[in-house]
Protein backbone atom coordinates (compact mmCIF):
# COMPACT_ATOMS: atom_id res chain seq x y z
CA UNK A 1 0.00 0.00 0.00
CA UNK A 2 2.45 2.55 0.71
CA UNK A 3 4.43 1.33 -2.94
CA UNK A 4 0.64 2.16 -4.66
CA UNK A 5 0.60 6.02 -2.76
CA UNK A 6 4.39 6.24 -4.33
CA UNK A 7 2.99 6.26 -7.59
CA UNK A 8 1.06 9.87 -7.35
CA UNK A 9 3.90 10.89 -5.98
CA UNK A 10 6.22 9.88 -8.69
CA UNK A 11 8.25 7.73 -6.08
CA UNK A 12 9.96 4.27 -6.67
CA UNK A 13 9.42 2.30 -3.98
CA UNK A 14 12.30 -0.39 -3.30
CA UNK A 15 11.38 -3.23 -0.97
CA UNK A 16 13.87 -5.20 1.60
CA UNK A 17 11.82 -8.31 2.08
CA UNK A 18 11.91 -12.23 0.21
CA UNK A 19 11.14 -14.01 -2.66
CA UNK A 20 7.32 -13.99 -3.08
CA UNK A 21 6.36 -10.80 -0.70
CA UNK A 22 3.24 -9.30 -1.52
CA UNK A 23 4.84 -6.24 -2.01
CA UNK A 24 5.98 -7.64 -5.34
CA UNK A 25 2.88 -7.09 -6.83
CA UNK A 26 3.86 -3.70 -6.75
CA UNK A 27 6.95 -2.60 -6.16
CA UNK A 28 10.67 -3.86 -6.74
CA UNK A 29 11.85 -5.90 -4.29
CA UNK A 30 15.08 -7.57 -3.06
CA UNK A 31 16.30 -10.05 -1.14
CA UNK A 32 17.92 -8.89 2.13
CA UNK A 33 18.66 -10.90 5.27
CA UNK A 34 17.19 -8.07 7.98
CA UNK A 35 19.14 -9.97 10.94
CA UNK A 36 22.21 -8.83 8.75
CA UNK A 37 23.16 -4.96 9.79
CA UNK A 38 25.51 -5.67 7.10
CA UNK A 39 23.21 -6.36 4.80
CA UNK A 40 20.68 -3.88 5.70
CA UNK A 41 23.33 -0.86 5.24
CA UNK A 42 24.15 -2.00 1.67
CA UNK A 43 20.75 -2.03 0.79
CA UNK A 44 20.34 1.06 2.28
CA UNK A 45 22.73 2.84 0.32
CA UNK A 46 20.96 2.18 -2.73
CA UNK A 47 18.40 4.57 -1.58
CA UNK A 48 17.61 8.21 -1.05
CA UNK A 49 15.14 7.11 2.19
CA UNK A 50 14.47 4.41 4.41
CA UNK A 51 11.39 3.89 6.50
CA UNK A 52 10.46 -0.10 7.86
CA UNK A 53 6.78 -1.38 7.89
CA UNK A 54 7.26 -3.86 10.59
CA UNK A 55 8.71 -2.83 13.80
CA UNK A 56 10.23 -6.32 14.35
CA UNK A 57 13.58 -5.64 13.00
CA UNK A 58 16.32 -5.78 15.28
CA UNK A 59 16.94 -1.85 16.37
CA UNK A 60 20.40 -2.84 16.63
CA UNK A 61 20.53 -3.90 12.81
CA UNK A 62 19.02 0.03 12.32
CA UNK A 63 21.01 2.23 13.98
CA UNK A 64 23.60 3.10 12.13
CA UNK A 65 21.15 4.36 9.31
CA UNK A 66 19.79 7.64 8.38
CA UNK A 67 15.86 5.77 8.75
CA UNK A 68 12.83 7.03 9.47
CA UNK A 69 11.67 7.25 11.94
CA UNK A 70 14.53 6.76 13.96
CA UNK A 71 16.22 3.49 15.42
CA UNK A 72 14.97 4.64 19.01
CA UNK A 73 10.91 5.10 18.14
CA UNK A 74 11.38 1.78 16.98
CA UNK A 75 13.89 0.04 19.63
CA UNK A 76 10.81 1.43 22.20
CA UNK A 77 7.64 0.30 20.26
CA UNK A 78 8.93 -2.69 19.69
CA UNK A 79 9.83 -3.64 23.59
CA UNK A 80 6.16 -3.33 25.52
CA UNK A 81 8.29 -2.91 28.61
CA UNK A 82 10.24 -0.21 27.08
CA UNK A 83 7.34 1.08 25.69
CA UNK A 84 5.04 1.01 28.96
CA UNK A 85 7.95 3.07 30.62
CA UNK A 86 8.45 5.43 28.06
CA UNK A 87 4.82 6.48 28.06
CA UNK A 88 4.44 6.61 31.76
CA UNK A 89 8.13 9.26 31.81
CA UNK A 90 5.96 11.17 29.14
CA UNK A 91 2.92 11.67 31.30
CA UNK A 92 0.69 9.28 28.86
CA UNK A 93 -1.22 7.08 31.26
CA UNK A 94 -0.87 3.26 30.54
CA UNK A 95 -2.59 -0.23 32.19
CA UNK A 96 -0.81 -1.33 35.28
CA UNK A 97 2.35 -3.34 34.52
CA UNK A 98 5.40 -4.72 35.99
CA UNK A 99 8.10 -6.62 34.09
CA UNK A 100 8.62 -10.42 34.09
CA UNK A 101 11.71 -12.60 33.37
CA UNK A 102 11.12 -15.53 36.30
CA UNK A 103 8.19 -17.51 38.02
CA UNK A 104 8.86 -15.54 40.68
CA UNK A 105 8.94 -12.27 39.18
CA UNK A 106 5.00 -13.42 37.64
CA UNK A 107 3.73 -14.60 41.54
CA UNK A 108 5.61 -11.08 42.57
CA UNK A 109 3.37 -9.27 39.55
CA UNK A 110 0.31 -10.55 40.45
CA UNK A 111 0.52 -9.90 43.78
CA UNK A 112 0.84 -5.79 42.67
CA UNK A 113 -1.70 -6.11 40.00
CA UNK A 114 -3.95 -8.94 40.56
CA UNK A 115 -6.05 -10.90 38.10
CA UNK A 116 -7.53 -11.03 35.82
CA UNK A 117 -4.38 -9.79 34.00
CA UNK A 118 -2.62 -10.19 30.38
CA UNK A 119 0.72 -12.01 30.50
CA UNK A 120 2.76 -10.91 26.94
CA UNK A 121 5.77 -11.24 25.57
CA UNK A 122 8.16 -8.07 25.80
CA UNK A 123 8.60 -8.51 21.71
CA UNK A 124 7.55 -10.11 18.67
CA UNK A 125 3.49 -10.62 19.92
CA UNK A 126 1.09 -9.13 17.47
CA UNK A 127 -2.42 -9.75 16.76
CA UNK A 128 -2.81 -11.76 19.92
CA UNK A 129 0.06 -13.84 19.88
CA UNK A 130 2.35 -14.34 22.55
CA UNK A 131 -0.01 -13.74 25.00
CA UNK A 132 -2.07 -15.19 27.93
CA UNK A 133 -4.71 -14.52 29.87
CA UNK A 134 -5.21 -15.06 33.63
CA UNK A 135 -8.11 -15.38 35.19
CA UNK A 136 -6.86 -16.24 38.80
CA UNK A 137 -3.42 -16.21 40.39
CA UNK A 138 -3.45 -20.15 40.58
CA UNK A 139 -2.84 -19.70 36.81
CA UNK A 140 0.70 -18.34 36.94
CA UNK A 141 2.70 -21.48 36.47
CA UNK A 142 0.98 -22.59 32.78
CA UNK A 143 0.92 -18.69 31.99
CA UNK A 144 4.94 -19.10 32.47
CA UNK A 145 5.38 -21.90 30.74
CA UNK A 146 3.25 -21.15 27.97
CA UNK A 147 5.53 -18.16 26.96
CA UNK A 148 8.13 -20.17 27.35
CA UNK A 149 10.35 -18.22 29.38
CA UNK A 150 10.90 -15.34 27.28
CA UNK A 151 10.52 -11.81 28.79
CA UNK A 152 7.50 -10.73 29.33
CA UNK A 153 5.34 -8.37 30.72
CA UNK A 154 2.03 -8.74 33.02
CA UNK A 155 -0.84 -6.41 32.36
CA UNK A 156 -3.65 -5.17 34.48
CA UNK A 157 -6.63 -5.50 32.69
CA UNK A 158 -8.46 -2.52 32.14
CA UNK A 159 -12.38 -1.99 32.18
CA UNK A 160 -12.47 0.85 28.88
CA UNK A 161 -15.70 1.11 27.54
CA UNK A 162 -14.00 1.39 23.68
CA UNK A 163 -10.68 0.87 21.82
CA UNK A 164 -10.15 3.79 19.77
CA UNK A 165 -6.30 4.68 17.80
CA UNK A 166 -5.30 7.71 16.26
CA UNK A 167 -2.89 8.12 13.57
CA UNK A 168 -0.50 11.27 13.06
CA UNK A 169 2.35 12.17 10.94
CA UNK A 170 5.30 14.18 11.27
CA UNK A 171 7.80 15.55 8.59
CA UNK A 172 11.68 16.97 8.65
CA UNK A 173 10.14 20.40 9.37
CA UNK A 174 8.50 19.06 12.03
CA UNK A 175 5.04 20.25 10.37
CA UNK A 176 2.34 17.41 12.29
CA UNK A 177 -1.32 16.43 10.89
CA UNK A 178 -3.92 13.83 12.93
CA UNK A 179 -6.37 12.27 10.96
CA UNK A 180 -9.51 11.97 13.08
CA UNK A 181 -10.40 9.24 15.91
CA UNK A 182 -10.73 6.07 14.65
CA UNK A 183 -13.31 3.33 16.80
CA UNK A 184 -11.70 -0.26 16.62
CA UNK A 185 -13.48 -3.49 17.19
CA UNK A 186 -11.02 -6.63 18.09
CA UNK A 187 -12.18 -10.50 18.75
CA UNK A 188 -9.32 -12.78 19.85
CA UNK A 189 -6.90 -10.08 19.31
CA UNK A 190 -7.11 -9.05 16.05
CA UNK A 191 -8.91 -6.27 14.67
CA UNK A 192 -11.77 -6.96 13.18
CA UNK A 193 -14.04 -3.51 12.44
CA UNK A 194 -12.59 0.05 12.13
CA UNK A 195 -15.36 2.93 12.32
CA UNK A 196 -13.67 6.33 11.26
CA UNK A 197 -14.29 9.00 13.00
CA UNK A 198 -15.36 8.72 16.04
CA UNK A 199 -16.34 11.74 17.19
CA UNK A 200 -15.57 13.09 20.84
CA UNK A 201 -13.53 16.78 20.20
CA UNK A 202 -12.42 16.21 23.70
CA UNK A 203 -10.89 12.97 23.27
CA UNK A 204 -9.54 13.96 19.93
CA UNK A 205 -8.00 16.73 21.56
CA UNK A 206 -6.58 14.19 24.60
CA UNK A 207 -5.19 12.38 22.13
CA UNK A 208 -3.55 14.66 19.77
CA UNK A 209 -1.86 16.47 22.79
CA UNK A 210 -0.30 12.96 23.54
CA UNK A 211 0.59 11.95 19.91
CA UNK A 212 2.10 15.63 19.94
CA UNK A 213 4.01 14.80 23.00
CA UNK A 214 5.34 11.51 21.74
CA UNK A 215 6.52 13.23 18.01
CA UNK A 216 7.71 15.85 19.27
CA UNK A 217 9.89 13.92 22.15
CA UNK A 218 11.11 11.54 19.66
CA UNK A 219 11.89 13.67 16.91
CA UNK A 220 9.57 11.20 15.00
CA UNK A 221 9.51 11.87 11.15
CA UNK A 222 6.36 9.80 9.51
CA UNK A 223 3.78 8.39 10.54
CA UNK A 224 2.73 7.08 13.94
CA UNK A 225 -0.21 5.40 15.71
CA UNK A 226 -0.82 4.99 19.16
CA UNK A 227 -4.15 2.54 20.20
CA UNK A 228 -6.06 3.51 23.72
CA UNK A 229 -8.65 2.23 25.67
CA UNK A 230 -11.11 4.80 26.36
CA UNK A 231 -12.28 5.00 29.98
CA UNK A 232 -15.23 7.31 30.76
CA UNK A 233 -13.97 10.85 29.63
CA UNK A 234 -10.16 9.99 29.69
CA UNK A 235 -7.98 7.71 27.43
CA UNK A 236 -5.12 4.84 28.70
CA UNK A 237 -2.54 4.05 26.19
CA UNK A 238 -2.76 0.05 25.05
CA UNK A 239 0.67 0.20 22.29
CA UNK A 240 2.61 2.58 19.65
CA UNK A 241 3.33 1.48 16.83
CA UNK A 242 6.16 3.14 14.56
CA UNK A 243 4.61 2.59 11.15
CA UNK A 244 1.66 2.81 8.95
CA UNK A 245 -1.09 0.90 10.56
CA UNK A 246 -4.13 -1.01 10.06
CA UNK A 247 -6.73 1.16 11.60
CA UNK A 248 -5.82 3.38 9.23
CA UNK A 249 -6.26 1.81 6.38
CA UNK A 250 -9.77 3.42 5.76
CA UNK A 251 -7.93 6.53 4.73
CA UNK A 252 -7.25 5.26 1.53
CA UNK A 253 -10.85 5.70 0.69
CA UNK A 254 -11.91 7.60 3.62
CA UNK A 255 -9.50 10.41 3.50
CA UNK A 256 -8.18 13.54 1.64
CA UNK A 257 -4.52 12.05 2.03
CA UNK A 258 -4.21 8.93 3.09
CA UNK A 259 -1.76 7.70 5.64
CA UNK A 260 0.31 5.63 3.32
CA UNK A 261 0.81 9.15 0.96
CA UNK A 262 1.75 11.24 4.41
CA UNK A 263 4.10 8.63 5.74
CA UNK A 264 5.65 8.98 2.40
CA UNK A 265 5.16 12.61 2.19
CA UNK A 266 6.98 13.15 5.79
CA UNK A 267 9.80 11.04 5.42
CA UNK A 268 10.78 12.98 1.61
CA UNK A 269 10.15 16.02 3.62
CA UNK A 270 7.35 17.60 1.28
CA UNK A 271 4.37 19.10 2.65
CA UNK A 272 1.95 16.92 4.45
CA UNK A 273 -1.86 16.10 2.63
CA UNK A 274 -5.06 17.07 3.73
CA UNK A 275 -6.59 14.75 6.25
CA UNK A 276 -10.37 15.63 5.94
CA UNK A 277 -12.06 12.91 6.51
CA UNK A 278 -15.35 11.30 5.69
CA UNK A 279 -17.21 8.41 7.92
CA UNK A 280 -15.43 5.40 7.03
CA UNK A 281 -15.98 1.76 7.82
CA UNK A 282 -13.50 -0.96 7.22
CA UNK A 283 -13.76 -4.61 7.42
CA UNK A 284 -10.59 -7.04 7.81
CA UNK A 285 -10.44 -10.29 5.68
CA UNK A 286 -8.99 -13.05 8.14
CA UNK A 287 -7.68 -16.16 7.03
CA UNK A 288 -8.95 -15.69 2.96
CA UNK A 289 -10.12 -12.95 0.76
CA UNK A 290 -13.85 -13.82 -0.27
CA UNK A 291 -14.93 -14.50 -4.04
CA UNK A 292 -14.23 -11.68 -6.17
CA UNK A 293 -17.69 -11.68 -7.49
CA UNK A 294 -19.16 -11.62 -4.22
CA UNK A 295 -17.70 -8.23 -3.60
CA UNK A 296 -17.86 -7.06 -6.76
CA UNK A 297 -21.88 -6.89 -6.69
CA UNK A 298 -21.82 -4.05 -4.08
CA UNK A 299 -20.73 -1.11 -6.04
CA UNK A 300 -19.58 1.23 -2.89
CA UNK A 301 -16.92 -1.64 -1.76
CA UNK A 302 -13.82 -0.70 -1.82
CA UNK A 303 -11.61 -4.31 -2.35
CA UNK A 304 -8.50 -4.58 -0.60
CA UNK A 305 -6.72 -8.06 -1.62
CA UNK A 306 -3.25 -7.74 -0.27
CA UNK A 307 -2.32 -10.97 -2.24
CA UNK A 308 -0.79 -13.35 0.51
CA UNK A 309 -1.28 -17.06 0.95
CA UNK A 310 -4.41 -17.61 2.85
CA UNK A 311 -3.90 -18.85 6.67
CA UNK A 312 -5.64 -19.37 9.60
CA UNK A 313 -5.69 -16.00 11.88
CA UNK A 314 -3.96 -13.97 8.76
CA UNK A 315 -4.69 -10.27 7.60
CA UNK A 316 -5.02 -10.94 3.88
CA UNK A 317 -7.00 -7.97 3.00
CA UNK A 318 -9.74 -5.60 3.99
CA UNK A 319 -13.17 -4.34 2.18
CA UNK A 320 -13.70 -0.33 2.75
CA UNK A 321 -17.73 1.42 2.76
CA UNK A 322 -19.02 4.51 3.53
CA UNK A 323 -20.46 4.66 6.63
CA UNK A 324 -23.63 5.72 5.22
CA UNK A 325 -23.54 1.91 3.28
CA UNK A 326 -24.95 0.32 6.41
CA UNK A 327 -27.16 -2.35 5.06
CA UNK A 328 -24.19 -3.37 2.67
CA UNK A 329 -21.74 -3.36 6.10
CA UNK A 330 -23.78 -5.29 7.64
CA UNK A 331 -24.33 -7.94 5.15
CA UNK A 332 -20.15 -7.77 5.06
CA UNK A 333 -19.88 -8.79 8.59
CA UNK A 334 -22.07 -11.62 8.54
CA UNK A 335 -20.60 -13.13 5.36
CA UNK A 336 -16.95 -12.31 7.64
CA UNK A 337 -18.21 -13.64 10.83
CA UNK A 338 -17.74 -10.46 11.97
CA UNK A 339 -21.79 -10.18 13.21
CA UNK A 340 -21.78 -10.53 17.09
Amino acid sequence: MLAEAARNLDVQVICAGRRGDCASQVAEVHTVDLEDPSAVRDFAAQVDAVTIESENIEAAVLSSLTLYPNAQAIAIAQDRLLEKEYLRIRGIATAPYGSVDSLRDLHNALDTIGAPSILKTRRLGYDGRGQVRLTHVDEASAAWAHTGGAPCILEGMVRFDREVSLIAARNRRGHIVFYPLTENIHRDGILRTSIAPFDNPSLQSQAEAYLRTLLEALDYIGVLAVEFFVEGDRLIANEMAPRVHNSGHWTIEGSDTSQFGNCLRAILDLDLGSTLSRPTVMLNCIGAMPPEPETAAFPMLFRHDYGKVPRAGRKVGHLTFPASETAAIAEWQRRLGQSS
